[in-house]
């Protein structure tokens, strides 16, 4: 009998994979696609997603420049950014962080240097890429702006830093404002938007509608930047079907052959935080928080939609900070929400392929780079593989990017 060979469905973010992608400057590199029908070694025809699956990563190093609240022109309801990046904000705030940033480049540039030097053979630690989180980069003052991007460029052209990405909010680009930042060195730009929906924005006090974060998409992708787009699963007004619809319309266009606008997705699950306005909703009973449950299947159908569009979803939940898990009040807080959820979206890709087998499976190959992800989080996949008809003794790794089912 032949083996159905069926590929790792998660693609490399093209942001990630290396220091540049088609022309240094954020261009998409194109996807290699397979002709129709297009048959392995074995015989068996590979589903679309065996064009997207990756190869293990190459990701530069990021140095995240953290900037709470700078250039927000508004507090929004859940946000708690001093929290959530473990650095306070102030009037201070820019200036404290280029110092820190300053500072570690010139480490950076002297561990370099001092690899090459110790052995030629060996090869240097790899440039960074400086990520400007937190705040409204494109809102921030001018001269803050330009001090931000001089670092960069600077160090840059040392061959310190290879990258450059900021994040920002729908209503705070222009195309004018976009192509200065491309001009001035920015590859890639993360949009907040968080939905698209008109009516959870607006439950969530954004101060924008969804045309408007279509429209700040188009404009990222149409300005040559990378694009990347932030999405809050169980934001006020933000239910499951409302999450599936902002993934389908973060991955447009969906015409045949077209690249999505977006180059990579993060998931942050909507957590209540002491001190912020939703807290208050939360107390009030007026918000009632995702649980855990509701979050990993949404999160799941999330996944595989932008698996099987060639986009990587690089983030699911919040960065780890001190004092995070003190602050939380109440949310789909987990530690492996990533894990829980990357599993669940694996087991429904394999389940998918075992409905396409004439009968039982009776051996199941699994790369081995999956084999702490394959039964899930504290093996709590185990039975669910089991009602599939797959076992631990059906199990072998394989050294591949490719699942195998007989």
């Amino acid at each position: 009998m032949s083996a159905l060979i069926f590929p790792v469905p998660e693609p490399v973010c093209a942001s990630c994979a290396s220091c540049g992608g088609r022309d240094g400057r954020g261009g998409r590199p194109a996807a290699p696609r397979p002709a129709a029908g297009a048959e392995t070694a074995r015989g068996a025809a590979l589903p679309p997603a065996a064009a997207r699956a990756g190869t293990p990563r190459n990701r530069p190093r990021i140095l995240p420049i953290f900037l709470p609240f700078a250039g927000c022109p508004s507090r929004c309801v859940f946000c708690a950014q001093d929290v959530q990046t473990g650095q306070r904000g102030g009037a201070d705030s820019i200036a404290r962080a280029m110092e820190q940033a300053e500072a570690r480049l010139k480490q950076e540039a002297r561990t370099m240097d001092t690899a090459r030097e110790a052995d030629a053979t060996q090869p240097a630690p790899g440039p960074l890429e400086i990520a400007f989180y937190g705040g409204t980069f494109t809102l921030l003052p001018e001269a803050e702006r330009a001090a931000c991007l001089e670092l960069a460029a600077r160090w840059r052209e040392r061959g310190v830093v290879c990258r450059v990405r900021c994040s920002t909010r729908p209503d705070a680009v222009t195309e004018r404002g976009l192509a200065n930042l491309r001009a001035a060195g920015m590859d890639c730009v993360e949009l907040g938007v968080q939905s698209f929906d008109d009516a959870a924005l607006s439950a969530a006090s954004r101060g924008y509608a969804g045309s408007v974060a279509r429209a700040a998409c188009a404009m990222v992708a149409g300005a040559g930047l990378q694009l990347g787009v932030q999405l809050m699963p169980g934001m006020p007004g933000v239910t499951p079907e409302v999450f599936r619809a902002d993934v389908r319309t973060a991955l447009l266009p969906d015409n045949a052959g077209a690249h999505p606008l977006a180059s990579f997705l993060r998931f942050y699950p909507c957590l209540v935080l002491r001190g912020t306005p939703l807290a208050e909703r939360w107390r009030a009973g007026d918000h009632v928080p995702w649980t855990l449950d509701i979050t990993v299947d949404a999160l799941a159908d999330g996944l595989l939609a932008a698996w099987a569009r060639g986009v990587a979803v690089v983030r699911m939940g919040l960065s780890p900070e001190d004092g995070l898990d003190d602050a939380v009040l109440a949310g789909p807080v987990h530690p492996a929400l990533g894990q829980l959820a990357k599993a669940e979206a694996l087991r429904r890709h394999v389940a998918a392929q075992v409905a396409r087998l004439p009968g039982p499976p009776v051996r199941f190959g699994v790369p081995r780079r999956l084999r702490g992800l394959l039964w899930g989080h504290a093996n709590g996949l185990v039975d669910a593989y089991a009602a599939m008809g797959i076992t631990r003794a059906m199990v072998y790794w394989r050294d591949d990017d490719n699942f195998s089912l007989e």
